[in-house]
């Protein structure tokens, strides 16, 4: 009996299941695993007993979203705890009243019992305020994953699916999960190496937090796409010949760069869409790690490589255990694209990441081959034990998963990654607690170097250490840059002088409350500071000053609550400053909601970043009007640009145009902006000389300049100068227009 007869049998067996449920069950005998269907259609049944009368905003049944998220599971290939925990992972929380963990416990065992408790949110604890709330449910989210990365693989499922159908949601909701999404679940699947389902979150967070930029970008990308359509296909099969002549065996793909790659280089990078080099990419797959460097000869041989531009992650994986090889070409119709070369086992390894582990390796050696790749998790667990801060956390979650890495060399050749920015101090701890303790200076390629040397990838960096250094100087707090590093300091501080550090701890705290205005006894200080102790989870006032004098907790985080324990004990008839005036208030008012960013002043917005939007290129002078873009700032329009006049008819767009104007009190340098001329010519020789020549003499920079003839026979150039202001602009354009056989000029 074949795979078909099986499947077909055991459909068979599935009829009396939903549609939905039998779509689960045909994934995973598909994958020829060995799954415990019994126990999967248990977790199915019980899951859709427990959410039954449920529904989802979208009005679907509730127990489709469960399903959805085992679908994605099982084809990640996870093993049969996994599938039934996606099964089960919302029935904790939403039928408190029907089940708990205990009787999950019973029913599928303590694996499953386990995943779903991680998966669970902490609905019954209570919390200051809703941020203390959500940074504990990504706190608990790693702390299950240090114990079992499984967890992450099903969290990870979950929020695809519910990116897949946040339509449904409200407006202000759909913001806040999109935004969640691309700074937390999309690096994390990056770090993770499951590039497929890090990718699908970018794409569809981006589309919800700047539809005007995803836009433009797919608009560049169908437009030279529609160019050079039949590229990909030429070069596809120029390489084919080439690599069948040599009787290799392999699989061509090629692909256009995603809108969000594009998005964060042109935007973030600050590049112009014509300088994605990578726009294009073919990937070969091959058998063997020796045919990867055969294919990569081959693929030398017939096109130009551009310099710079070929990295070897083969030899150097990436710490998310990426592998492949990285080359840019020029094509035969010198268009440049991206040639990856992997074996099949490292297409899937980057596919899927660390899940693709469950595939191709099991036993004791891929549980030590996890861990070890995991261990970047448990550091930030162990990090952040002695701090309640949410901002601390978050940026150890910024700095130490979502930033690129650096590689860099001990003496003897061990490959060490740490975050972009990076000190010879991170370095030390990364090597060991010890080794950075007694450190006492470093050389980098040979040469001393300061202790806040920022490392550069390819760098060998040696520790200088001696028994008799004193330990970590407290500045190196402020030099640092991963939360390990920091950790291992403020861990040496909290051992090693607790005295010192209370003594610190009372000295940072008398700075605060004498700012409040009022004396206090040593006694009233300590019950303060006890009372704060409590409600941030530290047990006396005695482990708060330590606290603070080691730097596992700020002063700053715990004003608010040090000014409240204050007022109730000190002064307990004093009342909040408030403006007792109309015009007080008004001026209040004004100063909270007008905030230049940028030299751009934003009404109503505080705060936030402001970019200028490459479509109009606004510059000072120019009437303009802002957008907010859900989470990438507000991005800033000319009023007549075609983009913003395009919003007027769309009520949820319109809502989010806001009044912008430029600072007057603000100097813009000469070279601050972009503008882009249309300079109309009689044809000549000289006319594109004559221009730069003119522009020249005026100190204007040249940023580009192009050409091309109308019908009419006159030559059309397009400059792009860079410029202060629209009064400067008009000066340059006045210039232009008497440069010889130039008929007129006009702003682009």
């Amino acid at each position: 009996m074949d795979e078909n007869d099986i499947i077909s049998v055991e459909s068979e067996e599935l009829d009396k299941y939903p549609e939905e449920a039998r779509g689960l069950f045909t994934i995973l005998l598909k994958t020829g695993k060995h799954y415990d269907l019994e126990k999967i259609k248990r977790a199915y049944e019980y899951a859709a007993e427990l959410h039954e009368g449920q529904f989802r905003l979208s009005g679907e049944k509730y127990i489709s979203h469960p399903i959805a998220v085992s679908k994605i599971v099982a084809e990640l290939e996870l093993d049969t705890d996994s599938v039934c925990a996606a099964l089960l992972h919302d029935t904790v929380e939403d039928c408190a009243d029907k089940t708990n963990l205990s009787i999950l416990q019973k029913k599928f065992g303590t694996d499953v019992a386990e995943l779903v408790d991680g998966l669970t949110k902490l609905s019954t604890f209570q919390f200051e305020d809703k941020e203390e709330a959500h940074i504990e449910n990504l706190r608990k989210m790693f702390l299950a994953m240090s114990k079992d990365v499984r967890v992450t693989f099903i969290k990870l499922c979950d929020r695809l699916h519910n990116m897949r159908t946040l339509n449904a949601k409200p407006e202000e909701k759909r913001r806040t999960i999109a935004l969640e999404t691309m700074y937390v679940y999309a690096p994390l699947a990056h770090r993770l190496g499951m590039q497929k389902i890090k990718q699908e979150l970018e794409k569809l967070s981006l589309q919800y937090l700047d539809a005007i930029g995803y836009e433009e970008v797919e608009n560049d990308i169908k437009k030279r796409y529609g160019q050079n359509k039949d590229f990909l296909e030429r070069a596809k099969d120029q390489i084919r010949q080439k690599l069948e002549e040599n009787g290799m065996k392999f699989t061509l793909e090629g692909r256009v760069k995603s809108v969000y790659s594009i998005y964060k280089k042109m935007y973030r990078g600050n590049k112009s869409f014509d300088e994605i080099y990578d726009f294009y990419a073919i990937r070969v797959i091959v058998e063997t790690e020796l045919e990867c460097y055969t294919a990569l000869g081959f693929i030398h041989e017939m096109f130009n490589s551009m310099p710079g531009r070929f990295k070897d992650y083969i030899s150097t994986p990436k710490p998310n255990n990426y592998r492949s090889l990285h080359t840019t070409v020029i094509g035969r119709d010198g268009i440049p694209f991206e040639v990856q070369i992997r074996t099949y086992e490292m297409h899937h390894v980057a596919e899927y990441g660390l899940a693709a582990n469950w595939k191709y390796k099991t036993g004791a050696t891929a549980d030590t081959d996890i861990d070890q790749r995991l261990r970047w998790i448990s550091e930030i667990v162990e990090a952040e034990k002695d701090t309640r801060d949410p901002d601390e956390f978050l940026n150890a979650l910024k700095i130490d998963i979502f930033q690129e890495e650096v590689f860099t060399f001990t003496p003897k050749g061990e490959v060490r990654s740490l975050p972009q920015g990076s000190t010879v101090i991170d370095f030390a701890y990364a090597i060991h607690s010890e080794v950075g303790n007694k450190m006492v200076g470093a050389k980098v390629n040979g040469m001393i170097v300061p202790i806040d040397h920022v490392l550069v990838s390819g760098e060998i960096v040696e520790i200088l250490t001696t028994q008799s250094s004193k330990g970590p100087s407290r500045d190196w707090l402020n030099i640092v840059k991963t939360s390990m590093a920091r950790n291992k300091i403020r861990q040496w501080f909290k051992k090693e002088q607790r005295t010192e550090n209370i003594v610190v701890g009372k000295a940072e705290i008398d700075r605060e409350l004498k700012r409040y205005g009022a004396s206090y006894t040593e006694s009233q200080r300590n019950e303060i500071v006890a009372n704060v102790a409590k409600r941030i989870g530290i047990s006396d006032a005695d482990d708060a000053y330590n606290a603070i004098g080691y730097g596992g907790l700020t002063v700053s985080k715990i004003s608010g609550k040090l000014r409240e324990e204050f007022d109730k004990l000190i002064r307990p008839d004093a009342q909040a400053e408030k403006p007792q005036t109309v015009e007080e208030i008004t001026e209040k008012n004004k100063a909270k909601h007008k905030k230049s960013e940028n030299g751009v002043i934003i009404d109503g917005v505080d705060g936030v970043v402001v970019k200028f939007a490459k479509c109009c290129n606004p510059i000072p002078g120019d009437n303009i009007i802002g957008f907010v873009t859900k989470g990438f700032g507000v991005s800033i329009h000319r009023c007549d640009c075609p983009n913003v006049l395009s919003l007027q008819g769309n009520e949820e767009s319109r809502s989010r145009l806001v009044s912008a104007e430029w600072d007057r009190e603000t100097v813009y340098p000469s070279t601050g902006f972009e503008a882009q001329l249309r300079v109309i010519c009689r044809t000549s020789i000289s006319v594109i000389a004559d221009i730069a020549s003119t522009l020249a003499d005026m100190r204007v920079n040249l940023l580009g300049m192009n050409m091309q003839q109308n019908p009419s026979n006159e030559t059309i150039v397009y400059v792009t100068v860079a410029c202060s202001n629209t009064g400067h602009l008009d000066s340059i354009m006045s210039r232009l227009r008497s440069v010889r056989n130039v008929e007129e000029v006009y702003r682009n």
